[in-house]
């Protein structure tokens, strides 16, 4: 594929005191998978750095890396707001802006945002904390900045399968690996009455209701 000079990829972690990057090698190894499979120059000077820069912080941080094609990389860092205790988001589903369940990009951490900046635009902030995106076939995928987590009838977190079209996302990795979560084609009808979370490696698991 051609790249586009401004084209990039990000990984936001959260970086903590004493231990730095929280889930450091699923973080490692999709931004190492991505770079590979796109063609990047070669990652471990921007990982390095970005390491360093999470041994220093002195209280819970948002680290965010970005790299583009010819090496080049930024790390911007600021203070973790952690949301408060008993936060329920609540979420909407977009009804322009829509995932392709094929595309190319979908299973990297990437600067091309614009469908997901087009379905968190259809919603107010005050109406949506999270807004999720359907594919071409009526399947849910993934919210603009997080995965989706249902609670199946066995207790295990339903997540919809890379082939909907999502991210690998870290968090999303880390519950498959551990057991506490499995795949499964979700559709919004899939929502009601159940426990339903979004989460992403920055945040973990946020409870949330459809209430859009």
């Amino acid at each position: 594929m051609t790249i586009a000079p401004d084209f990039s990829l990000i990984e936001t972690m959260r970086a903590e005191p004493g231990a730095g990057v929280v889930r450091s090698n699923l973080h490692r190894n999709r931004f190492f998978n991505s770079t590979r499979k796109l063609g990047f120059a070669d990652p471990a000077m921007a990982w390095t750095a970005a390491l360093e820069a999470a041994r220093t912080v002195e209280a819970p941080t948002r680290l965010r890396l970005e790299f583009w094609a010819d090496g080049r990389h930024d790390i911007q860092s600021a203070a973790f707001q952690p949301l408060a205790e008993g936060s329920v988001w609540r979420l909407a589903i977009a009804t322009t802006a829509r995932l392709t369940s094929n595309g190319p990009l979908l299973r990297h951490k990437t600067s091309n945002r614009a469908v997901y900046d087009a379905a968190r635009a259809e919603y107010a902030r005050d109406d949506a904390d999270e807004v999720l995106l359907l594919n071409e076939k009526g399947e849910l995928c993934e919210g603009a900045i997080t995965n989706l987590f249902v609670e199946g009838d066995d207790g295990l977190l339903l997540t919809p399968p890379l082939s909907s079209g999502c991210l690998a996302g870290v968090l999303r990795t880390s519950l498959l690996c551990a057991k506490k979560a499995r795949v499964a084609l979700l559709r919004p009808s899939d929502l009601a009455g159940r426990t339903v979370y979004v989460g992403n490696s920055l945040r973990g698991l946020i409870p949330a209701r459809l209430g859009v």
